[in-house]
């Protein structure tokens, strides 16, 4: 394993999550669905990683492994912080409520997320509750001060409804408050604004930036969409089949994209401008399955620039190839604009 560097908040190696799809009661499963397979990357205090690909690709059970809302098949996941250092894997019952204080989840659907027979106030306050913080004063000083926060007021109006007389994005600020409400250091936001309207993305992604600064908040962001993902974030993640392909700073990758599959998906990115004409990049065929996948290259069947070496090695290792650009592809950048 590599060795951990202590400034890092969240250390994730060798990261690995195998559904199985074909046991039995007697029976043991043989076939897997590998959603996260061999990862590895850091994130430090006050940083963003965006974690981008398609749907499928292993985002958000990844999040979810880190969240500790799935159990790890293999790997480690080390949280850094206050001078210490856990293994999430090895943590027991007891050690869990200290780590819940630490590290949350944003969901992508604000409505599926909220208990509709809780109020807002009750939602909010659970965690509090849970972890015994405060009087039943100070709690609701501290749900109504979180409410101004994120952009609920007068926090009056909303602490007594319920799910179903808000809107999306009101939703989505009570879900982000009760994230934020035991002051976590690290949150895991799964596509916060995809189920949102466009006209309110913008102002819940500034209102996360503008918390994560307040409130010295570090994040997992998850998306699909690297436009997202630039705005949010200052390094990505590119995951296509429960593997990392590239990883580096935003506008690096942006700029000059060395594995084939973030070409194509920043070919996808509509440009307002309608003189601009990308040049396409081709991949070839569909998704492949991810059980029991082949050990050579993720990407084999569909990349367009496979050489004789991808087919008879086992998938590339991520490299560094410059200034923290990383990538897994024996032929990075060999391929012409």
């Amino acid at each position: 394993m590599e060795t951990i560097q202590e400034e890092q908040l969240v250390s994730v190696r060798s990261l690995r999550k195998l559904f199985p799809v074909n046991a039995g009661l007697i029976r043991k499963a043989t076939q897997f669905i590998h959603a996260v397979d061999d990862v590895s990357f850091d994130i430090g205090h006050g940083d963003s990683l965006g974690l981008v690909g398609e749907s499928g690709c292993g985002k958000t059970t990844t999040g979810r492994v880190i969240a500790r809302l799935e159990d790890p098949t293999e790997g480690h996941v080390n949280l850094n912080d206050e001078g210490t250092s856990i293994d999430i894997a090895e943590i027991d019952k007891k050690g869990m409520k200290d780590f819940r204080s630490k590290v949350q989840m944003i969901f992508q659907d604000p409505f599926e997320s909220l208990n509709p027979r809780r109020t807002v106030y009750d939602t909010i306050a659970e965690p509090l509750v849970v972890q015994g913080i405060g009087t039943l004063r100070e709690r609701e000083e501290r749900v109504a001060g979180l409410l101004e926060k994120v952009g609920l007021i007068p926090p009056e109006l909303f602490l007594f409804r319920y799910p179903h007389e808000l809107s999306g994005g009101q939703r989505q600020r009570v879900a982000i408050a009760r994230a934020l409400v035991v002051d976590p250091t690290f949150v895991v936001a799964d596509e916060p604004t995809s189920m949102l309207d466009v006209s309110i993305r913008i102002s819940i992604m500034d209102l996360m930036l503008k918390l994560a600064e307040e409130l010295d908040v570090s994040y997992l962001y998850i998306t699909h969409d690297l436009a997202v993902a630039r705005y949010m974030c200052n390094r990505i993640a590119v995951m296509y089949l429960g593997k990392i392909v590239e990883m580096g700073p935003t506008e690096e990758i942006l700029a000059s994209p060395l594995h084939p599959y973030t070409r194509a998906l920043l070919s996808a990115v509509p440009v307002p401008d309608p003189s601009y004409t990308r040049p396409d990049v081709e991949i070839e065929g569909g998704i492949s399955k991810a059980i029991n996948p082949p050990s050579e290259c993720r990407f084999l069947e569909r990349c367009p620039f496979a050489t004789e070496q991808c087919r008879t090695n086992p998938h590339p290792e991520l490299v560094d190839a410059g200034g923290g650009h990383m990538v897994a592809c024996y032929n990075a950048g060999e391929f012409g604009d």
